[in-house]
């Protein structure tokens, strides 16, 4: 078996996180709180929100949105990035949150690391009736415009073999679909979507080095990297053409 990145190690490029991440499309966000009936009034719960990439367009949404991460330097820059959120400690495996709290709960870029028949139960558990379930990811980077130097693919091959496996396989299996059809949801709706990313060479240095198969890395590591990759990166403004999915349901009756 492929050695794969573990999933708890983003607290450690929490900066590079925020920097480097693309925000979530308006018009996905859109579609899902027409597909859930999502009223201004709602109570919403972002589940692993790490630095809150998506909880910023949820509190400009939604009446009261709860932000719940486990890593601390995560949650730190979450604080103070997206102060309207009320941002709590705590795991999937046990939202601190009491039942019935929430009338939908948001995941972005992380439900591949937590997705099982005792988190699913959790997020159950804090629905209110009809609650939804709202999942998303961005599921292929494509090449950049201009394209990068054929000497940083081969960096980054040798850094990503060092650092494992990332998550995109573990989404791309789709082994995450099992626990949501164990349980008490309707049938799973999705939706994608490409788009172009704008960015410039240190959002995208920031991009890579957030990974989890970078994250894992040591300090040490992780500098060289970024070392080695400015040296070989032309300063520039590049296009990124990111294809990004979303699934949703909804609790039956």
């Amino acid at each position: 078996m492929a050695k794969e990145a573990p999933p708890d190690a983003f607290g450690n490029t929490a900066r590079e996180y925020e920097l480097g991440r693309p925000e979530w499309p308006e018009a996905l966000i859109e579609r899902l709180v027409r597909e859930l009936e999502l009223g201004p009034e709602a109570t919403v719960l972002d589940l692993g929100a790490g630095t809150g990439k998506l909880t910023r367009a949820l509190v400009a949404r939604f009446g009261r949105v709860i932000a719940v991460e486990p890593d601390d330097a995560m949650r730190g820059v979450l604080e103070e990035v997206v102060p309207d959120a009320e941002a709590l400690a705590g795991r999937a495996e046990a939202i601190p949150l009491a039942a019935e709290s929430v009338d939908a709960v948001f995941t972005a870029e992380a439900f591949h690391w937590y997705a099982s028949d005792e988190t699913v139960g959790e997020i159950v558990r804090v629905l209110r009736p009809r609650g939804g379930l709202a999942i998303f990811w961005n599921i292929d980077f494509g090449e950049t415009e201009p394209p990068m130097p054929d000497a940083v693919d081969a960096v980054l091959d040798e850094a990503f073999a060092r650092g494992g496996s990332p998550g995109l396989p573990r989404v791309l299996s789709g082994f995450w679909r099992k626990p949501i059809e164990a349980a008490p949801f309707g049938p799973l709706q999705e939706l994608e979507i490409e788009r172009i990313v704008d960015s410039d060479t240190e959002r995208w240095l920031a991009n890579i080095l957030s990974v989890s198969s970078i994250a894992s890395q040591s300090d040490e590591e992780r500098a060289s990297l970024a070392t080695r990759l400015r040296e070989l990166l032309p300063q520039s403004e590049y296009r990124w053409r990111v294809r990004t999915a979303v699934y949703w349901t909804r609790l039956v009756d």
